[in-house]
């Protein structure tokens, strides 16, 4: 069972935050641009179980539904919030779920049912790398965006995106491979780099320590889920 949930995350996790560009989920309001996601979604999840085109259809099918009624049936307003996106990715990983439930040895039946063993766990890893790395970073900008109008100090272009990744990436690969207590050595780390900025300025302090905290505590929540589902593969 746990195969065909970690080979339907994975696919979900590409089709969402690497496949799914910034203008493709902008522009969902379209019904080219959402068939195109559909799409997505039906061909990473049939490619991912190694056939099972039936599943894949009925994952889609369900995902498009979730994703028609966040894009045409709630205000913009709405649609722009972290309580949105926590809802929409739930929604999601509950089809995923029942899906799973439903036809259970998909993953295992499939093209990809002799590597089946090997393949499980480097799909939940690629999905919670995902997951905690993309992901955390598109609910941190959303948790943020409220703040965007309050004047902060500017650094380089996207790099504090890119210090946001890293940071999580870090944090996932130190549960990973059982160092949690590395963790605040990194938090050490970061606080002594931005003291500077924040003793000067307190909304940019501010603005940091919430940024730094959500950041943390995103990738702590996937990097534990991660290795539960791990604990739960065969």
């Amino acid at each position: 069972m746990i195969e065909t949930f970690a080979a339907l995350l994975l696919a979900h996790m590409l089709a969402d935050f690497i496949a799914q560009t910034r203008g493709m989920a902008e522009g969902k309001r379209h019904p080219g641009i959402m068939a195109l996601h559909g799409a997505l979604v039906f061909a990473l999840s049939a490619a991912a179980l190694g056939g099972g085109w039936q599943v894949a259809l009925a994952v889609a099918g369900a995902h498009l539904v979730i994703d028609a009624v966040k894009t045409w049936a709630l205000p913009a307003p709405i649609r722009a919030t972290l309580t949105a996106f926590i809802l929409d990715q739930t929604a999601h990983l509950a089809t995923l779920g029942a899906a799973t439930l439903l036809w259970p040895d998909t993953a295992a039946t499939g093209l990809w049912a002799p590597w089946v063993a090997q393949l499980t766990v480097p799909a939940i890893v690629a999905a919670g790398a995902i997951a905690t790395i993309l992901a955390g970073g598109h609910a941190v900008g959303l948790l943020m965006a409220r703040y965007s109008a309050e004047e902060v100090p500017q650094g380089l272009p996207d790099a504090g995106r890119l210090i946001g990744q890293l940071e999580r990436a870090m944090i996932l690969l130190l549960v990973l491979i059982g160092e949690p207590a590395g963790i605040g050595f990194l938090i050490a780390a970061k606080s002594v780099l931005r003291f500077d900025t924040a003793a000067k300025e307190q909304k940019a302090g501010e603005y940091v320590i919430i940024g730094t905290l959500a950041s943390f505590a995103w990738a702590l929540a996937a990097a534990h889920a991660t290795m539960a589902l791990i604990a739960a593969a065969p």
